[in-house]
């Protein structure tokens, strides 16, 4: 057992991980209503011994602290090129042999019933699948059960991964709401 296994073990959460891991995928992580969410995460996803990219705003790599962040998956969004993120990513996973990139579809902390779908184009543009990753904070689960395949049929996709987290608790649970 490593250390995040054995943090996250004295912290009394359980954790799956029922898929075969493909080369390269978009991990859609859900609920996010706590900053607490991307540590157990990251604890989470070293405990697997798997490695997964998160997006982060280009003017946090400085010095020394970019390279703490590029160790830790960190992946520059420079936002002020003409390219939008979902063209930077899918650029991304083209480049790479092996790419997994976490995304949190909320876009915030706070409640939002609008989540936002950059995370299904990503995967859609790149011909990835997406990895369903959850925390559920009310049975101290968290995990990786499902990987789905984005079809032509984009209102039944949204439906499907609605539909997979709407039974979720996040840590501030009002503030995670699935959309209709």
């Amino acid at each position: 057992m490593n250390i995040s296994a054995w943090i996250l073990k004295k912290l009394g959460w359980k954790t799956l991980y029922r898929v075969t891991e493909p080369d390269k995928s978009v991990i859609c992580v859900a609920p996010h209503t706590s900053n607490w969410d991307f540590v157990l995460g990251k604890l989470y996803y070293w405990a697997m011994k798997k490695k997964a990219g998160f997006l982060m705003k280009k003017s946090w790599f400085f010095f020394p602290l970019g390279y703490l962040f590029k160790a830790m998956g960190g992946v520059p969004i420079d936002r002020s090129r003409r390219m939008s993120v979902t063209k930077q990513m899918i650029r991304e996973f083209d480049k790479r042999e092996k790419f997994h990139l976490a995304i949190t579809p909320e876009g915030t902390r706070k409640p939002n019933s609008i989540w936002k779908k950059g995370f299904y184009y990503i995967a859609k543009g790149a011909g990835v699948p997406i990895q369903l990753a959850y925390f559920d904070y009310a049975k101290k689960e968290m995990g990786i059960t499902e990987i789905f395949y984005p079809t032509d049929d984009e209102q039944a996709d949204f439906k499907y991964v609605y539909d997979f987290y709407r039974s979720m608790k996040g840590r501030i649970a009002e503030n995670f709401i699935v959309p209709e």
